[in-house]
């Protein structure tokens, strides 16, 4: 069903009404997606926001929200940094993730991460924060291994007690893969992070 038929009670007419029937419940698009399709783009554009058809998410970009019956459900983070980057080469996660691995971190982060090849910045889409970091390289998909390597890359970022997670960063060691955890090392780990993890195993 298109976002227009969510407008029943007051139907948009001529070539905003085209432009909303060609749009897809729970998609993220861009304004250029969108000129193709209409001749008078940012008016239409303003139209469909307030009709809340369309909902901005930042400057030239939008999501046209799928409905439920608790009313219109948000993005999910995917959607939203694939409308962004026009890529879909990236990792999304909080830095929260790092509490799960059990170093001793317990710190909740209001902010995303998004490891890419392309942005970096922090850039607010509607109303959340998304922490845009260019990397060379980055998992598909977020892993044990791969969360101790990074938080341990970022530590002197992060809002923790640096000596607590290094302590039990040594101590947590032989709960991991050995050959997984040194395949994430020698793929992400930053040169401080190989060093540690070089020290922890010879003490």
């Amino acid at each position: 069903m298109s976002a227009a038929a969510t407008l029943s009670t007051h139907p948009l007419r001529g070539a905003a009404a085209h432009l909303a029937d060609k749009l897809q419940d729970g998609h993220v698009y861009r304004r250029e997606d969108l000129a193709r399709l209409s001749n008078a783009v940012d008016r239409h554009l303003n139209e469909l926001v307030s009709r809340g058809v369309l909902k901005k998410l930042a400057q030239g970009l939008y999501y046209a929200p799928k409905q439920s019956r608790f009313g219109p459900l948000p993005p999910t983070d995917e959607q939203v940094v694939k409308g962004f980057l026009r890529d879909k080469d990236f990792l999304v996660f909080s830095p929260s993730s790092y509490n799960t691995v059990g170093l001793g971190t317990t710190q909740l982060y209001n902010s995303t991460l998004v490891y890419n090849h392309k942005r970096h910045g922090v850039f607010r889409l509607g109303n959340r924060l998304f922490d845009f970091r260019v990397k060379p390289r980055f998992p598909k998909k977020l892993s044990r291994e791969f969360l101790y390597v990074d938080l341990l890359n970022n530590l002197g970022d992060l809002a923790e007690d640096r000596d607590v997670v290094l302590s039990q960063a040594r101590n947590k060691l032989l709960s991991f893969n050995p050959s997984r955890l040194q395949q994430a090392l020698d793929s992400y780990g930053n040169m401080a992070t190989q060093v540690r993890h070089f020290l922890h195993v010879s003490l």
